[in-house]
């Protein structure tokens, strides 16, 4: 079992990483890592010397004054350097550089320089280096105006905010949960790799992507209604804008009926894909679910009984109450990585109606049990 630790653990590409390893536990052991240990020697070298494998994310990519991102980031690789070589570590280190590398400006200065210094370290000490310049970088709670345009657009697209293009030029872009892959698979090669060009999934002008954004905003913010997904990047893309809603107060979402004297009529879900619908009833006192998904789509909708919907950030403690009754009929949707379940807390049976963005598959089920 490899024992990993990654610095920036909390940042956005950092957590990714992290929960995804966690996903493997029979494989890897996490190594925690606390931004306060670069200031700390002891603490530094006490989690140095645990790692077989260490990520180095931690870096500071904007600031008003280019030259403190420069001074920061070269300061903690130095700090990493002089804690391996007390430890007398032998671990393998990946190091996240920036395709600002090639640019003329300080925060690739320090990318570059950083990675240069690390590959010293490791022919010096006969430790395994990888150093990984990656493309720019989008997915799930990423900062805006700070990790990408894209975190940015969509931010402002679900705060009535209007995004503005500064340059719209062609960019070539990895979605967070390809990269975490692609830093896995290096982890598991163990080569030394100075320079290795992560490769990019997909190139787009800055205004196509603020285009499809545009559109989700319309059919999926405005209207509920699941936006036709032609490919892999418009899923990861159209899942990352979802992690922009202001969950609390965008849910529940209370169904249009049309009555008459036969009864009620409800459109559950309108949408430009497919997937699996289902439904069940549920007795009162039980709970269903307590799983969470990294790459699905799923809706619930309460069309009769009671039901409490909790969400919870699989991170983080915090834990979302949302109440639904069938007498209003209404849904939630689950973003990714927040676990959730859902209680018949009424006195009749609960009948939901569960909509998902792909059939279930046993061998690829992207269901990870976890209790909210």
């Amino acid at each position: 079992m490899k024992k990993i630790g990654i610095t920036g653990q909390n940042g956005f590409v950092g957590s990714y990483l992290y929960n995804t390893l966690g996903l493997s536990s029979d494989k890897y052991e996490r190594i925690p890592f606390q931004r306060d240990f670069f200031n700390n020697e002891e603490k530094l070298d006490e989690f140095v010397g645990q790692c077989d494998v260490i990520v180095h994310l931690a870096a500071m990519n904007r600031n008003s004054d280019p030259q403190v991102i420069y001074n920061n980031n070269i300061d903690l690789v130095k700090k990493l350097i002089a804690s391996l070589e007390k430890t007398n570590s032998k671990a393998h280190i990946l190091f996240s550089s920036s395709s600002q590398e090639e640019k003329d400006n300080l925060y690739g200065k320090s990318k570059k320089e950083g990675r240069e210094l690390l590959a010293d370290w490791a022919e010096k000490s006969g430790g395994k280096f990888t150093g990984m310049v990656i493309p720019n970088v989008f997915g799930p709670f990423g900062k805006p105006n700070y990790n990408s345009f894209i975190a940015t657009f969509c931010y402002k697209l679900t705060n009535r905010e209007s995004p503005v293009i500064d340059n719209d030029g062609e960019v070539k872009l990895i979605y967070v949960g390809e990269l975490v892959k692609e830093i896995i698979s290096q982890i598991e090669a163990e080569k030394d790799l100075n320079f290795y060009e992560v490769p990019h999934t997909s190139v787009y002008k800055v205004s196509e992507v603020l285009k499809k954004l545009e559109n989700y905003k319309q059919l999926y913010f405005e209207n509920g209604e699941i936006p036709v997904l032609e490919s892999t990047f418009d899923l990861n893309l159209f899942n990352t804008f979802r992690c922009y809603f202001d969950i609390k107060n965008h849910y529940p979402v209370k169904f249009t009926q049309h009555t008459d004297p036969r009864g009620a009529f409800v459109e559950v879900i309108r949408l430009g894909i497919g997937g699996q619908c289902s439904f069940s009833t549920t007795v009162p006192g039980i709970t269903r679910g307590n799983h969470f998904h990294t790459r699905k789509i799923e809706r619930f909708a309460v069309i009769k009984g009671k039901a409490l919907i909790q969400l919870r950030k699989i991170d983080t403690d915090e834990v979302l109450d949302f109440y639904l009754d069938g007498t209003e009929p209404a849904y939630v949707d689950m973003p990714i990585w927040y676990t959730h379940n859902i209680k018949n807390i009424g006195e009749e049976e609960l009948y939901t109606i569960f909509w998902i963005n792909e059939p279930f598959n046993p061998e690829d089920a992207d269901t990870y049990f976890l209790k909210v």
